[in-house]
């Protein structure tokens, strides 16, 4: 089901400030995160995300 265009997209917090800091940084390493629910914004494209699915972690890009 999607999300109310009202609400607007949901983009986890924790997730957010960890693209921010490795732009400032300017380092490329893969992105562990448990935030499955995040909406993919502009900024995170670019980035290697590990994704944990309760079983296994797969990388998507």
């Amino acid at each position: 089901m999607g999300r109310s265009l009202k609400k607007g997209p949901y983009v986890d917090e924790k997730l957010l400030k960890k693209i921010e800091q490795l732009d400032v940084d300017q380092r490329k390493e893969p992105i562990r995160t448990w935030a499955r629910r995040s909406t993919i914004a502009p900024e995170f494209i670019g980035h290697t995300f590990l994704v944990t699915t309760g079983e296994l972690t797969s990388a998507s890009t």
